[in-house]
Formats: structure tokens, sequence, C-alpha cells
């Protein structure tokens, strides 16, 4: 059983910056392709970034082309999201998953770190 602990929010003035953190334990992170999704109050929880279990690919929603990049590390187990040029519409709670099988649905769920951007 993979647990993932995410951490790194927090409050930051528009056009700045956080890197949020995933810790996995519990299983081989080097097995899991990993997403980062997040979910604001009243809305549907959105896709943001994938890397793929050899971080040798990445893909990413296009409201956070650009500014986002998802990284990971397979030896300390931890899958990063630097948040660069943060928008007000940037704030949710960001939620790491991983899974199993490439393309397939996401097996393991962290319970997310709150981000709030002001304007």
């Amino acid at each position: 059983q993979v647990q993932l602990v995410e951490s790194g929010g927090g409050s930051v003035q528009a056009g700045g910056s956080l890197r949020l953190s995933c810790a996995a334990s519990g299983g081989i992170l080097s097995r899991y392709d990993m997403g980062w999704f997040r979910q604001a109050p009243g809305k549907e929880r959105e896709f943001i970034a994938v890397i793929r279990w050899s971080g040798s690919s990445t893909t990413y929603a296009d409201s956070v082309k650009g500014r986002f990049t998802v990284s990971r590390d397979n030896v300390k187990n931890i899958v990063y999201l630097q948040m660069s040029s943060l928008k007000p519409e940037d704030t949710a709670v960001y939620l790491c998953a991983a899974r199993r099988i490439a393309y397939g649905p996401y097996n393991y769920w962290g319970r997310g770190t709150q981000v709030i951007v002001s304007s």
C-alpha cells in the first residue's frame, strides 16, 4: 500500500512561486507514474501534470503549461511540482496521485496541500 503525503502549500501573492512536494512510502515510487491534481471550492478535480515513472516524459494541462514544472527523485521517493507566476485562479487544494499502469486510473491519492494565491 502506497501512502502519499503532500507538503509545501501556503499563501503567496500573485506572481510568486511555490514548490510542492509529494513524499511516498510503502512502495517503490519508480514503479509509478505520478500525477498532480487540484480542486478548488465548488469545482471538480482538475488534472495539472503527470510525470512518467522514469521521469522521461511529462504532460501538463494548458492552464499551467509554461508556469508549472513536475519532476521526481526516485531515490528519495519524492515528486515535486514547481509553480511559478502564480495566479489567483491557481488557488486550490493540490493533490498528488500514483498509478501503476500507464494511462490507467490512479490507484493512490494523497490528502492534499492548500495553495492560496492573493491578488
